[in-house]
């Protein structure tokens, strides 16, 4: 398996142990993207649904590096630390993912990185093609 790691997003933070986007035959990793606002780096208020649209904006960031957009997701993660805003963060997604969603687990967490974060998102998506 041919590895690359060259997908850094401009406002990551230099001092934590992970690449945002792995590249590997022709798959791409994201790490897990959380509601922080990359302008403040700060968790956004406004619940489940605003964390939730910033956590997928920051996905689409992060395809974006690698060229790619939500159309090329095939598989999507989401930890949530409160399995009541389930249907809250589907509102959410269904605005992201309209038709032909990509497969997806959702799991209950007691927690994330910071405790008012209350989703963080990953995905496996395709790679384009030059």
């Amino acid at each position: 398996m041919q590895r690359k790691v060259t997908f850094q997003r401009e406002d990551a933070r230099a001092d934590l142990p992970y690449s945002p986007v792995v590249q590997a035959d022709g798959v791409l990793y994201l790490s897990g993207q959380v509601p922080v606002d990359p302008s403040t780096k700060q968790v956004v208020d406004g619940g489940i649904l605003e964390q939730t649209r910033v956590a997928l904006e920051n996905v689409r960031a992060s395809l974006a590096l690698a060229g790619a957009t939500l159309d090329d997701v095939v598989k999507v993660n989401v930890y949530l630390t409160n399995m009541d805003g389930f249907a809250d963060m589907n509102t959410v997604y269904r605005e992201y993912f309209p038709q032909n969603p990509p497969a997806r687990t959702t799991t209950g967490t007691s927690g994330l990185a910071h405790p008012s974060m209350l989703v963080e998102i990953d995905v496996v998506a395709l790679a384009p093609t030059v």
